[in-house]
């Protein structure tokens, strides 16, 4: 079984699949080449080549500038914001940089790094090479990697071997105490054995940590997500990249607190009881969220990865509106029995097991499935989450997965500019939004019978992916991209 702390992870901005995993890559293969001698004996320089939807959109995905870090020993989830950008100014002004944070070695950019747009590997849309050069300029350690959405990387046996495993009908043994595969199979375990879905989560991820562990991880997930949050309404500004566009959170966040110079999650617990004149304004705090953390992930900001960059908004935003707009112990709507802290990790762990489905029988890589494959599987992993959190049945915490992503079908990623801003920032409020209606339209007014299983969508989406055309498909040859003029 996969973590869920696999699922979620903490990265920087725009991208997992873009940004998260070429560092990742990059990281690994500088780690492997140093703990060559050989190789480094003759290693005179290095080249990067990019494939498919990195080449077409890397440039507006800092693709390059996360290979440089990442190349320099740099990885996401481990190095300030700050500490990234000084690495690619050191970069850029020298020529040099630091391979796996030893080896001073020359890179020059237009050089090294190549962009192969017309070229697009049978794999994966998102591959990525890296090479070691001797002087002579032949190649003298090679290694392809994939970056196959939510900051997920294989190098080519990796990739087989996953392939492999998942179109094989015989299971291999599972450490885990309730491996599944599909949500049937997840609906059985928990309910054969008399637990909720967290639980089950719960059990398989003690095979490998302490209860602590567990429990200090999910608090640092929505610490960060938390963090994002703050600093995204109050941070002024022009988003990095050729669209300019106005960081609109700050703005929302002084109007609906009039002007208060407080943090969001200062000023929303002391005007928890307060009851807001317009109903719907609930929602507008939803949208705030989801906007704060995808503008601060556009301008390269540390996010959680939940289940993918582009899509890191809608998680935040739900957990937002239980912990924040929702702390009334006697809320009719909620099981208030839990704390917020056990409330935001029975959230978490319900989410990550719809994520996992995902995971498993789709794709979280808008590359391969459009925009349905991140916000789309967002949307239903929050739908989930919040079911859970307002005690749904595990029948009507499936249903609400299922209404998340149904309405999310055939949802294509068309970024202008290859920036991921537009649309992709506010299609994480509509995200937010519907996954909070379908969790009310399943545990408030559903009994857990429907119509369409979760199996079912989740094999839709994947079949509607691969006949999705390619221009729809994170390359920014289709749709919003080529309709509306960049001048």
């Amino acid at each position: 079984m996969i973590s869920i702390f696999e699922l979620f992870k903490v990265g920087v901005g725009p991208s997992s699949s873009h940004t998260v995993g070429p560092m990742i890559a990059a990281c690994r293969f500088a780690r492997e080449t140093i703990e060559q001698p050989q190789v480094v004996a003759v290693l005179a320089r290095l080249r990067v080549e990019l494939y498919g939807s990195l080449a077409l959109t890397g440039l507006g995905h800092a693709t390059d500038t996360a290979i440089f870090c990442g190349l320099a020993g740099c990885l996401p989830d481990r190095t300030e914001v700050e500490a990234l950008r000084q690495t690619v100014e050191s970069l850029r002004a020298s020529s040099h940089l630091n391979l796996a944070g030893e080896l001073r070695i020359p890179f020059d950019e237009k050089r090294d790094l190549v962009w192969l747009r017309n070229q697009t590997l049978p794999a994966h849309p998102n591959a990525m090479q890296f090479s070691v050069l001797d002087a002579q300029g032949q190649v003298v350690f090679s290694k392809r990697y994939y970056s196959t959405g939510g900051g997920f990387v294989y190098d080519e046996q990796g990739l087989s071997e996953l392939k492999e495993s998942l179109n094989k009908t015989a299971r291999e043994p599972e450490l885990a105490p309730y491996p599944f595969t599909t949500a049937a199979e997840l609906i059985e375990m928990a309910r054969s054995s008399n637990l909720r879905i967290d639980e089950v989560i719960d059990a398989n991820e003690l095979v490998e940590r302490r209860a602590d562990q567990v429990a200090e991880q999910l608090d640092r997930l929505w610490s960060v997500m938390a963090a994002c949050i703050d600093r995204g309404c109050m941070t002024q500004g022009i988003l990095p990249g050729s669209l300019h566009i106005r960081r609109r959170a700050p703005a929302i966040y002084q109007k609906l607190t009039r002007g208060t110079p407080l943090l969001p999650s200062q000023w929303l617990l002391q005007h928890a009881q307060e009851k807001p004149k317009d109903p719907l304004q609930q929602l507008d705090w939803v949208s705030l969220f989801a906007l704060a953390v995808n503008e601060e992930n556009a301008a390269g900001g540390q996010v959680v990865t939940a289940p993918t960059n582009g899509a890191a908004g809608v998680i935040p935003a739900v957990l937002g509106y239980y912990v924040y707009l929702v702390p009334d112990p006697g809320h009719p709507d909620f099981d208030r029995t839990i704390t917020d802290r056990e409330g935001v990790h029975r959230f978490l762990k319900t989410a990550g097991a719809i994520g996992l489905l995902y995971k498993r029988n789709a794709s979280l890589s808008a590359a391969e499935m459009g925009c349905q494959g991140e916000v789309g599987v967002a949307c239903s992993m929050a739908a989930a989450g919040l079911a859970a959190c307002m005690g749904g049945t595990i029948d009507q915490i499936e249903n609400a997965a299922e209404i998340g992503m149904e309405h999310n079908l055939g949802l294509t990623c068309d970024p202008i500019a290859g920036l991921v801003q537009v649309p992709c920032i506010e299609r994480n409020t509509m995200g937010a939004t519907k996954a909070i209606n379908a969790a009310r339209l399943a545990v408030l007014y559903g009994d857990g019978k429907h119509f369409v299983s979760l199996d079912r969508v989740i094999e839709t989406m994947r079949q509607t992916g691969v006949d999705m055309q390619a221009k729809y498909k994170e390359t920014s040859l289709g749709g919003l991209a080529v309709n509306v003029v960049d001048c």
